[in-house]
């Protein structure tokens, strides 16, 4: 059992779930004026007697990732990673490739769309009952946070999951269309959706608050999603924790108050 866990991105949605689940462990949570992961130098201090760590990627460039996995083998015995697809410069096989290579116990989690994507239309929602954007079709096995952070508390703590790849999604497919339609059911709302074409979609976008600089990358991953085949739904989150993966309706449940 590992007894002093680090923590990244521990005020992000993963990572608030992830301390609300660990017991029984010492977690240590970086300073952000003092930790930047895009200088693995500044990881240091924090990784000294710590055992295992929850490396969140949320950089858009994956140019620092081999310093700080080199700088964590150098302290701590076990990794447990969460890609980003919304890494320009290093896919997620490249970032698995990494992570297979970087010296320590590793565990990666590949995860399906987050359901608190969804948080980007409450602006839309709470102004009225049309949701405008791109890519209404577009299937997505959107997976709770809670269920994430179940898997990563095994990992890190737990034996058996060396060497695994995770591949984490919902319970089922929903177009984006389908998700509004299901947080207009919880909500008690009609709620609609209105598609956008690419540029729409881009100002659409930037009003509800994505950082500029994501926009573009965000609309690509959804032109090359759309090319694909719906995403295959996995039993990893069943079979890691013993309970199946929570129902996009559950999430919307979890978060009524912010819609």
């Amino acid at each position: 059992m590992t007894t002093r866990i680090l923590v990244t991105g521990a005020t992000g949605n993963v990572g608030r779930e992830l301390l609300a689940q660990l017991s029984e462990v010492e977690v240590v949570t970086p300073q952000r004026d003092r930790v930047d992961l895009a200088r693995p130098e500044s990881l240091r201090d924090c990784l000294r007697g710590v055992d295992a760590v929850f490396l969140l990627w949320p950089l858009h460039s994956g140019a620092a990732l081999p310093g700080v996995l080199a700088e964590i083998a150098r302290h701590a015995r076990r990794v447990v990673f969460l890609g980003s697809g919304g890494v320009r410069d290093l896919s997620m096989d490249g970032q698995e490739e990494l992570i297979r290579r970087c010296g320590l116990e590793w565990t990666v989690l590949r995860p399906s769309t987050f359901a608190v994507n969804t948080r980007w239309w409450a602006g839309q929602i709470r102004a009225g009952d049309l949701v405008r954007g791109s890519h209404g079709g577009l299937g997505m096995a959107l997976l709770h946070e809670a269920d994430i952070a179940a898997v990563a508390v095994r990992a890190l703590t737990g034996d058996g999951h060396h060497g695994r790849v995770y591949r984490l999604t919902g319970p089922a497919v929903l177009s984006q269309a389908e998700q509004v339609r299901i947080l207009g059911e919880v909500l008690g709302r009609p709620l609609r959706w209105v598609e956008l074409d690419r540029p729409a979609a881009r100002v659409q976008l930037i009003a509800d608050g994505l950082p500029l600089s994501f926009v573009d990358v965000l609309l690509d991953a959804y032109a090359r999603m759309a090319a694909q085949p719906d995403p295959e739904i996995t039993e990893d989150v069943a079979a890691v924790t013993g309970r199946p993966a929570r129902a996009f309706r559950q999430w919307v449940a979890d978060h009524r108050a912010e819609f």
